[in-house]
């Protein structure tokens, strides 16, 4: 027969098993507004019956319980839906540091605007055309010197500009490097955590939490894949184990970053070559590696898919999925797709850009050049190069006084320096160096002097102060088309930049709204499973708080009945 004292067993449990039922919710109620965190629960199980079942048990025919206890407190999550989040956060990554890259950009071209490069061009144009009218006036060809300088001046603001956002992003690289690499040996030491406690039996749920948010975190910068390995020893049912977590290849292939309580770093590589042109050195990205950081701080090749018999080799970085922030910036700064170094400039925005500015301003140069040497100046002296790269290699400004020039309109310098009509210049010592968008500038000599302008067509040593034709010419250079440009006019040829840029904004913006939207959409599906509803958590409060009373008022029940077997009974007569 069942001991009446046991019925204060049962009840003390049930006011423990509601007592942490209520702490439960008061812990959730209290994280409501924690960004992160998910709701937990108490699973509440029935404690073994007596008598048990069993063959030395038969005449009892029926078992009493003995009450309830907390199995386990169980945060509640999805792993599906924080997979989606996940990916949608990498591609949420992409798409917005491209969407930024491109209105920097725009921003820096200010096109259509009064201060933009087409402006100058169409001053410049306007400038000669007055002069055409006005050849010998001098006010007029000081306008032409200004107004060429203008030009000149807007070239090398936009490449330094851009050569400077790009830069930035250089920098930038090595910011998401360093913190994509902090938060892969804060999942490492979480591991290392949860891998200490669960064994034991412990759920550390705020841990769990901890190591979402960074795995949330790292998934921005770059696509990763998640898979828990469970801890072992006397681990609970709903014990989710340490995490291992690979990067994701275009390819189908991944690479362990954090596999339990080790993890991997992440290194890119760079060669730092010149381009074909051999304008300007530029260090381009050309893969990733994964390295172990030992106790020193030195980097060891790692022995997997990264290693070919223990020699660090490099993934390329073209093989890196286009999603998370990293790669966006990567294709935003410059890349090498073979690992080779070379450059490619297919989705490299800023390289991109400067060398579309880089041929526009040499195309433009070189075009200018060649009619302006086929002039005459006021005195009827040949026409000389306009437009020359400022400082060619060392610095200084390049002077053709006490130049020859040839037939073909090549200047030598008396220092030996070589002015072709492209505006090229070869030093003495054999250093060349190419108009770009970054030096483009205007002679000094013709800056010093406005009537070396070559306004006339007339022939050389015959001078024709009134002769503007050669003039009139130089204006219409910007509508002509060149070869040199894709058979594209100096004005369409800028056009289609800006409209290119324009079309990249617009896909830019769309697919990063996209984003925003799945994402959205993603983090209300676990919101509705993971987030604390207050409404509910009030209605659990009571819900336990009736249980707990209930159970307190069946210990009063008990303590009465037990106070008539002990005070009431066998006291006959009395």
């Amino acid at each position: 027969m069942r001991s009446t004292f046991m019925g204060l067993e049962t009840s003390k449990r049930g006011l423990y098993t509601q007592q942490t039922a209520l702490y439960t919710t008061g812990h959730n109620i209290a994280n409501a507004n924690t960004e992160g965190y998910s709701r937990q629960r108490v699973n509440l199980q029935e404690t073994v019956s007596y008598p048990g079942v069993g063959l030395n048990n038969q005449s009892t025919k029926y078992s009493l319980g003995t009450g309830v206890e907390a199995g386990s407190v169980q945060r509640i999550r999805d792993d599906f839906v924080d997979r989606q989040y996940r990916q949608e956060t990498s591609k949420l990554g992409y798409w917005t540091e491209r969407a930024k890259t491109i209105s920097q950009m725009e921003d820096v071209l200010n096109e259509p605007s009064e201060y933009g490069l087409s402006k100058a061009l169409d001053d410049f144009t306007a400038a000669l055309q007055d002069l055409t009218v006005n050849p010998e006036n001098g006010g007029a060809r000081s306008v032409v010197v200004q107004r060429g300088i203008a030009v000149a001046d807007s070239f090398n603001y936009l490449h330094k500009s851009i050569t400077q956002l790009k830069e930035n992003a250089r920098t930038e690289i090595g910011v998401v490097i360093k913190d994509a690499n902090s938060v892969i040996s804060q999942i490492a030491s979480l591991n290392q955590q949860i891998l200490a406690s669960e064994p034991n039996g412990y759920t550390p749920n705020d841990l769990y939490d901890a190591r979402d948010r960074l795995l949330d975190e790292l998934s921005s910068y770059f696509p990763i894949e998640t898979k828990n390995i469970p801890s072992g020893g006397n681990s609970a049912t709903n014990a989710e184990g340490s995490v291992t977590v690979s990067l994701k290849l275009k390819d189908g292939n991944t690479v362990k970053l954090v596999d339990g309580k080790n993890f991997a770093q992440l290194r890119n590589t760079g060669d730092y070559t010149p381009d074909e042109d051999g304008i300007t050195p530029k260090e381009m990205v050309t893969g990733f590696h994964i390295v172990k950081v030992d106790e020193n701080g030195d980097d060891v090749p790692l022995n997997n898919d990264w290693t070919i018999e223990g020699t660090e080799t490099t993934n390329k970085i073209n093989n890196f999925s286009d999603l998370g922030k990293l790669k966006s910036l990567v294709n935003s700064y410059s890349y090498s797709t073979d690992g080779s170094g070379n450059q490619d400039t297919e989705k490299s925005l800023y390289s991109d850009m400067i060398a579309k500015l880089d041929q526009l301003a040499m195309s433009f140069a070189a075009e200018f050049n060649k009619l302006h040497i086929q002039g005459t100046d006021i005195d009827g002296n040949q026409g000389e190069q306009f437009f020359i790269p400022k400082g060619a290699i060392d610095g200084t400004e390049i002077s053709a006084e006490g130049s020859v020039i040839a037939e073909d309109g090549t200047v030598t310098t008396a220092d030996g320096t070589v002015i072709k009509p492209d505006g090229t210049v070869t030093k003495a010592d054999g250093t060349t160096t190419k108009i770009t968008a970054g030096n483009i500038y205007v002679s000094q000599d013709i800056i010093n002097n406005p009537d070396k302008i070559a306004a006339s067509d007339s022939a050389v040593g015959q001078a024709e102060p009134g002769n503007g034709k050669q003039s009139q010419k130089l204006a219409n250079l910007k509508s002509q088309f060149l070869s040199s440009l894709e058979g594209s006019s100096v004005q369409t040829y800028f056009e289609g930049i800006i409209g290119q840029l324009g079309v990249d904004g617009i896909e830019a913006n769309r697919m990063q709204y996209n984003a925003e939207t799945l994402q959205q959409s993603v983090t209300e599906r676990r919101a509705s499973v993971s987030s604390v509803s207050l409404d509910e958590e009030m209605t659990n409060m009571i819900s336990f708080q009736q249980a707990y009373n209930a159970n307190a008022r069946m210990i009063s029940v008990i303590d009465e009945i037990l106070d008539k077997i002990i005070n009431g009974l066998g006291r006959a007569g009395l």
